[in-house]
């Protein structure tokens, strides 16, 4: 299909999330969602979150309406697959992936990266591309513990105001994470300096993706 990104602004654009947990679609593209509803005012977003329980839940539920504010329409799905184990439920998330084929026909879909070493995140991003052969796909980065970080080949520059916004819901909305070393300020900022120092963003900032495949 012809990249949507390059139709007249003024068209409806269709936008579907998926992320593996909670905070998940936030840190991957958080920046790039809020860049996107403030340039394409008529988008809606299916925001699908594959694993939730407990406060996480309700957490997932009020960053997505902050994120997804300017939306002109949202709907978002949290599932409750057990987090770490989605290999071994493979066939029942599958089936979920299958669901997702009723919704509104996506424009662009973000998911995980191909190659993120967490088991979740990656089988999202192999059921991704095996449910969807037909739309444009970004796969978003995490930065963790594993030094999973590559080489991105598409960059979505960020003004600073936007930049800061995507950093003050995720620290604002997730207290469940607040005592994990990595979920900081600093870490945030870090990753989308340094993207925005590989693109030579004009305000500094940026978030990368890996487009694997585009038709122009």
């Amino acid at each position: 299909m012809l990249n949507p990104l390059l139709a007249e602004r003024s068209r409806p654009l269709q936008i579907l999330c998926l992320g593996a947990h909670s905070d998940d679609v936030e840190i991957g593209c958080g920046g790039t969602l809020l860049r996107l509803l403030q340039e394409y005012p008529q988008t809606g977003v299916t925001w699908v979150v594959l694993s939730a329980a407990g406060a996480r839940v309700e957490e997932a539920r009020v960053s997505a309406a902050r994120f997804l504010e300017r939306s002109r329409h949202r709907e978002v799905l949290i599932q409750s697959f057990p987090d770490g184990h989605f290999p071994y439920h493979g066939a029942a998330v599958k089936a979920y992936f299958e669901s997702l084929k009723s919704l509104p026909a996506p424009d662009l879909i973000f998911t995980h990266y191909r190659h993120d070493l967490h088991q979740d995140h990656r089988l999202v991003s192999e059921l991704t591309w095996n449910t969807f052969r037909n739309h444009l796909i970004l796969e978003y980065e995490i930065v963790k513990y594993d030094g999973d970080l590559g080489a991105p080949n598409l960059f979505v520059p960020l003004s600073g105001a936007v930049a800061g916004n995507k950093i003050e819901i995720l620290l604002s909305s997730f207290a469940t994470q607040a005592d994990k070393a990595w979920f900081t300020e600093d870490t945030f900022s870090s990753i989308l300096r340094l993207r925005g120092v590989e693109s030579n963003a004009q305000e500094k900032y940026a978030e990368a993706f890996y487009c694997r495949k585009l038709v122009l």
